[in-house]
């Protein structure tokens, strides 16, 4: 096989590029400027990772070097694949690869897709290729295992290459159908041992093709910045392209097209070379490319809109149709008869000038521009905007946002200069079908379609349309977690135009990449409150997450159950000394020690207004506890409530929390040490402080922290200081027993005692503490309004003592928790007059326990006739479900 001709043929210029068709290959190769496109295996997803995917020549010498020498390319439109697979033939030709192969034949779909009838194997080598000598034809034919055969564009194959379908030849002088040829061959039927390259889009051909499937991705960031650095001889020139790609465009995946990156930068070239702006958006940026397009026609203005509409037509037909080509005579009934010349312009003409020729799209994209364009343009108002968007739905995906941006004066304008006016009617049925519609979407729950509105709003580039369809009213508190990039910039654009958000809910985010938190950025530091739990943060996400609340509006952030970690914590930490928050959650976020460090800088900065800090189930234990201690002997520290439970806290570092409340310093107001190793000697220290005047503690809860009996009396001698400021204390799943409980009683009677709020449930309480609880209530100087005392087997003689004291008058009493304490419909009578003649209590908490369908009629009756009370909490009890119908009378009871 004669090289030199293979690569004469190959580098011989093949038309002119064109802004919407991509740069031609040959042009690419002869000026030395080949980007490889990036490829990847299926099973590699993360585009994360892209530094280490293969370019996609290596990933086709690769598979050409297996045992299976079949290699599919699979990518969209304008991936580069065309372009590859003639570098490749051209670097065989050079003898640089391949060079195990004695003959390559390329053949390309869309110049065979007009061979008609049959024809052999012998006769595609010979007449359809033209670089082998009828000498050699036998050679080839007596060993397939030196010859590569490179089919591009199979998706335009008309007929399917399923092998069932045909009957496959062994032959290579019989004649058959050109994709029965191409089947048997695939399929080893004919000249079996050949290798093939094949590229196609991700059509139903691929499932009938056996062999290394290679995903063709394109250029990613990397790639476009060489790309464009070689496309603008101007290093400043490149800077502000690249700049100004990436931040309008680069978040969407066509943006991967080595195609799209051509059309891209010609235009900017020629905006640049102007002095005109560059597009802000994708729809800003098509007006730009159809506007110069039509320019370069030099035709009136009735010609200009008689050509779009066509393109209109046929942009439908294709859609509707699922077409990718029409016909000469398709394209006759579109209108095309009187623009002969000019549809190079927009279409790509395949075949002979004859009627076997057909024409496509370049451009999806362009296509569908087009599409919303001409429906504008269209005066005979046959369908409404709604009923259009139906037909097309699933079939292009931008049409609506095109539609979004053509409705807006100050981007048609460029076009009707040329084209003449849109049609007004029917710009104004679409703005009323988009603002009803968005009305209804943003009262929704289905995020996907919240983002559709928000790709509307940020294509149409107008302010005021945000404010007027995002209404006080409109619900964008749900839920936004795993967005995609592009979602990221178009709810950015939302939040800016509004000034600001209340909440931003980025709830189970499963991968916030560096990206997707960048294009975030603007959208985090107008919102008040940022909710992050249960996502994952990539290392590169956190700086931008700190970026935005040091330079932000945000009071309260939420990163529970995101297993942060210490690094990427001292990374969030730089932009939360200089920072409006007030509450940080950090539940289940793996910190340790090393994290308090950093805490400790930013609670001591001086410009920290962090109030509220939760650190829930994360193991810093009592060293990092006791460095946390320091910060709050700082005149900086503004920390009041610290939530602290299961963090492997322990005794020793309680004298370090009681040092630091007695300091005169501290503003802590409430601390939960919630299932930690407190002990008596814990308690003990932690007393001491409550009795100093200088400490300003309100709340403190010991849930289950390993309390006996042994700590009442100091619990006691503290709640009967007169510096003791505590107003909450919960004890609950603590073995107190009866003499420690009594104890605490007495302490509650005394006037002074400030507790409002009490937690004893499951303490091993007894019918006499309860007999002494009643009397606290009555005493006149108690000041308890919450009492939880649940899960104590008292029954109901025990909480009879409560009942009564409930209807005595000097009872406050508003929270009641008698959960599990075995009461039964014995108690019901008790319970209602108590009910009644309180002229506070607003909630009971009555869970499971024993009570029956015989007391039902009772609570419901009482539930309606009070005014006072708000909830009765009935579940799990022994209700049978004749009784639910009851029960639902009254919404006040939850059962």
């Amino acid at each position: 096989m004669d090289k030199d001709t293979v690569l004469t043929h190959i580098l011989k210029s093949k038309g002119t590029s064109t802004l919407l068709g991509g740069e031609a290959p040959v042009t690419v190769i002869n000026n030395n400027e080949y980007i490889s496109p990036l490829t990847c295996k299926p099973q590699v997803t993360d585009r994360n990772v892209e530094d280490n995917l293969p370019s996609l020549d290596h990933a086709i010498h690769a598979a050409l070097s297996g045992e299976i020498k079949n290699v599919i390319l699979v990518g969209p439109e304008g991936s580069g694949k065309t372009t590859a697979l003639e570098k490749l033939v051209v670097d065989w030709a050079k003898g640089e690869r391949l060079q195990n192969f004695s003959y390559v034949f390329h053949f390309r779909f869309r110049e065979l897709s007009s061979l008609n009838g049959t024809l052999s194997l012998e006769t595609l080598l010979l007449h359809h290729n033209g670089h082998i000598p009828p000498e050699s034809v036998p050679l080839v034919l007596q060993k397939p295992e030196g010859v590569l055969f490179v089919f591009d564009d199979l998706d335009q194959c008309k007929q399917s290459l399923d092998p069932s379908v045909h009957t496959l030849c062994s032959d290579p002088s019989r004649a058959a159908s050109l994709p029965c040829l191409v089947a048997s061959l695939l399929h080893g039927s004919l000249l079996k041992g050949a290798a093939f390259v094949v590229a196609t889009r991700s059509t139903g051909c691929v499932t009938f093709l056996s062999g290394t499937q290679v995903q063709v991705l394109g250029f990613l960031k990397p790639q476009r910045e060489a790309y464009i650095n070689r496309f603008f001889a101007d290093p400043a020139a490149a800077n502000k392209a690249l700049v100004h790609m990436e931040r309008t465009l680069g978040f969407y995946d066509i943006c991967t097209s080595p195609r799209f990156c051509w059309t891209v930068c010609s235009m900017y070239k020629s905006l640049m070379d102007a002095g005109e702006k560059l597009p802000e958006t994708l729809s800003q940026l098509y007006v730009d490319i159809l506007v110069h397009l039509v320019q370069m026609l030099s035709q009136n203005k009735t010609r200009n809109a008689e050509l779009v509409s066509s393109l209109g037509k046929m942009a439908s037909h294709c859609s509707l149709d699922q077409r990718s080509s029409c016909t000469k005579e398709e394209m006759h009934s579109f209108g095309f008869q009187q623009f002969p010349t000019t549809v190079g312009v927009f279409l790509q003409v395949d075949g002979d000038q004859s009627d076997r020729c057909v024409f496509s799209f370049y451009s999806q994209l362009m296509q569908e521009f087009l599409l919303a364009v001409s429906f504008f343009m269209d005066n005979s108002m046959s369908e409404g905007v709604e009923k259009m968007l139906e037909k097309h739905k699933g079939h292009a995906k931008f049409l609506d946002v095109f539609l979004s941006a053509l409705s807006e004066p100050s981007q048609r304008r460029p076009l009707e200069s040329l084209l003449g006016e849109l049609n007004s009617e029917r710009i104004v049925d679409f703005k009323c079908w988009f603002k009803g519609s968005s009305e209804i979407t943003l009262k929704g729950c289905y995020k996907d379609k919240h983002h559709r509105c928000f790709h509307m709003l940020h294509q149409a580039q107008n302010e005021s349309l945000v404010k007027e369809v995002i209404t006080p009213s409109a619900r964008i508190g749900i839920s936004y977690g795993d967005l995609s990039v592009q979602d990221c910039v178009a709810l950015s654009y939302v939040v800016t135009c509004l000034g600001e958000m209340e909440q931003l809910n980025l709830y189970h985010t499963r991968n916030l990449t560096e990206e997707e938190a960048e294009r975030l950025a603007p959208a985090m530091s107008l919102s008040h409150k940022i909710i992050l739990s249960g996502s994952s943060l990539s290392a590169g996400a956190v700086p931008h997450l700190a970026s935005a609340l040091s330079r932000g509006l945000t009071k309260e952030l939420d990163l529970s159950q995101t297993r942060l970690g210490d690094e990427k914590f001292k990374i969030l930490c730089a932009g939360l000394r200089d920072c409006k928050l007030q509450t940080l959650k950090l539940v289940v976020c793996s910190l340790t020690e090393a994290s308090c460090e950093d805490l400790v800088s930013v609670l001591t900065s001086g410009t920290s207004q962090l109030c509220v800090l939760d650190m829930v189930f994360n193991q810093i234990e009592d060293q990092g506890f006791m460095k946390l201690c320091k910060a709050l002997h700082s005149p900086h520290c503004k920390l009041q409530e610290l939530q602290l439970q299961s963090c492997g806290l322990t005794a020793a570092s309680m004298e370090a929390l009681s040092a630091a409340l007695c300091s005169g310093q501290s503003e802590l107001r409430k601390v939960n040490l919630t299932q930690n190793e407190i002990g008596l000697s814990g308690v003990e220290a932690l007393c001491k402080s409550l009795q100093h005047p200088l400490c300003k503690l309100q709340s403190l809860n010991f849930f289950d922290s390993e309390l006996t009996g042994e700590c009442c009396p100091v619990l006691m001698a503290a709640l009967q200081s007169e510096h003791c400021s505590l107003s909450e204390l919960d004890l609950s799943v603590n073995d107190l027993g009866q003499e420690g409980a009594l104890l605490l009683c007495q302490a509650l009677s005394r006037p002074g005692c400030r507790i409002e709020k009490l937690g004893l449930k499951r303490c091993e309480l007894t019918q006499s503490v309860f007999k002494e609880l009643g009397s606290v209530l009555r005493s006149g100087t108690s000041q308890l309004k919450s009492l939880t005392v649940g899960i104590n087997q008292v029954g109901d003689q025990g909480v009879k003592h409560l009942w009564d004291a409930i209807v005595h008058p000097n009872c406050l009493l508003e929270e009641l928790d008698v959960e599990m304490t075995n009461l039964t419909d014995a108690c019901v009578g008790d319970l209602c007059a108590a009910i009644r003649a309180s002229k506070t209590l607003k909630s009971l908490e009555l869970r499971n326990n024993s009570l029956t369908d015989a007391s039902v009629p009772a609570l419901v009756q009482v539930m309606q006739d009070s005014q006072n009370m708000l909830e009765m909490n009935l579940k799990y009890n022994d209700f049978s479900e004749e009784v639910f119908d009851l029960l639902d009378e009254c919404d006040k009871i939850r059962y």
